[in-house]
């Protein structure tokens, strides 16, 4: 049995719908007064939204935790109350250690000061002592990448610098147990890299414990020493992490082949992209089941809402352990209008083995800066066609199939 730093009992945490704080502090004040005041109608109770229901788990000194599951099934909510930036309605949590928090990257940073001045602050804002910021201060400005822009206030930063320089600082925290939430998707790739062998080295640390919530399944599996899935503020699942996140996986799964969208405002994506449809059309279905033996064709269209725009577009395939099988990356394209761009990809027959896919779309810019993700927006089962025997020995001089991705002009 390990040394337990972080013991969790029976946690649950809710909150009032449309309590105060849902409208503006005019609204809001007025209201409580009125509710105060007016006997004849006094307030009314108010619905309560179970966040966190039942949450008991324990983390042990040493360990990588990673915390799966969709949207609001309460991950963020578990990390707060872990940060003691909210109090738990119910259960208590005991815990050894210094705690530092990373829950939004760049949170205490001043615009109209500089990159120097911020990296002090920041790094106090997040629990760490002004000696201990000076003696990591270079180590933490080679990290970030922007020593030729510290003396300049980071109110003019590309939103890049500005997370690289938040991130640096959060990663040379000195503390016992770090919670991160959602913060290793910053910056452009090679910075991600960056991000992933520093959490890394974090949690190879002896005595370092490390909670981290993520959606990259990738980057979990590589990090991981156990996983938590929450699911609609419950624990569904907790152990081993290809275990966890293979059910993770299964219960999100997208039963169809294709998505399609009727306008910009509906469709998934930002400010840069929108997506109209993802599909992948199989070239032949026997009975309902696709086979391995048949092809693939992945057809993706979109808006570029911010042009003129050059950027390549990436499709990557995993299985349902969530590793990546390989990507298809298209060439870079210059996009000056806000017109549909379509573009396409086919996978030849027996590209597959049989077993399930799901796949994820990829926009980035020719300098490597994601500008939006489509994660798991696609998923196929391909079957095991028995009446096609195949030659187990590879013949001299293979060469597997390539697959291209192009643009359709």
């Amino acid at each position: 049995m390990g040394n337990v730093v972080i013991k969790i009992e029976e946690i649950a945490k809710s909150f009032e719908v449309g309590s105060l704080g849902a409208s503006t502090f005019k609204q809001d004040l007025l209201a409580w007064v009125d509710g105060l005041t007016n006997k004849k109608n006094p307030r009314t109770k108010k619905d309560l939204f179970w966040a966190l229901k039942d949450i008991s788990f324990e983390v042990e000194e040493g360990e990588v935790v990673g915390v799966i599951g969709p949207n609001g099934s309460g991950k963020s909510t578990l990390m707060k109350i872990l940060s003691r930036i909210i109090l738990p309605t119910q259960g208590v949590i005991r815990g050894k250690g210094r705690i530092s928090s990373l829950l939004e990257v760049g949170t205490g940073f001043h615009g109209e000061l500089t990159g120097r001045e911020n990296v002090f602050l920041n790094g106090q804002i997040l629990g760490m002592k002004r000696h201990e910021i000076s003696a990591k201060f270079d180590e933490i400005v080679a990290f970030s990448g922007v020593e030729a822009f510290l003396e300049t206030p980071v109110k003019r930063y590309s939103s890049g610098m500005y997370v690289r320089l938040a991130f640096a600082v959060a990663a040379h925290l000195e503390t016992e147990i770090m919670i991160i939430d959602e913060v290793l998707a910053v910056g452009d790739l090679e910075f991600q890299r960056k991000c992933m062998d520093k959490m890394k080295e974090l949690a190879s640390q002896k005595g370092k414990t490390v909670l981290v919530i993520s959606h990259d399944m990738q980057a979990l599996r590589k990090l991981c020493t156990k996983a938590v899935y929450l699911e609609k503020g419950r624990m569904t699942d907790i152990g081993d992490p290809l275990k966890v996140m293979a059910n993770y996986l299964w219960s999100e799964k997208i039963d169809f082949l294709s998505q399609q969208y009727d306008d910009a405002y509906s469709a998934p994506g930002n400010h840069y992209i929108r997506v109209k449809r993802v599909e992948l059309t199989p070239s032949e279905k026997k009975e309902g089941l696709i086979y391995a033996s048949a092809s693939l064709r992945f057809d993706i269209d979109f808006w570029s809402l911010h042009t003129p725009l050059e950027l390549s577009v990436r499709v990557f395939a995993f299985n349902f352990a969530g590793e990546c099988l390989f990507e298809v990356s298209s060439p870079l394209k210059n996009i000056t209008t806000q017109a549909l761009t379509q573009l396409s990809c086919e996978f030849p027959s027996n590209f597959f083995n049989a077993g399930s896919y799901y796949f994820s779309v990829y926009f980035i810019t020719k300098f490597e800066t994601l500008l939006f993700g489509f994660d798991t927006c696609l998923s196929v089962d391909l079957s095991k066609d028995e009446a096609i025997s195949f030659n187990t020995v590879i013949p001299k001089g293979y060469i597997a199939p390539t697959v291209n991705m192009y643009f359709n002009e």
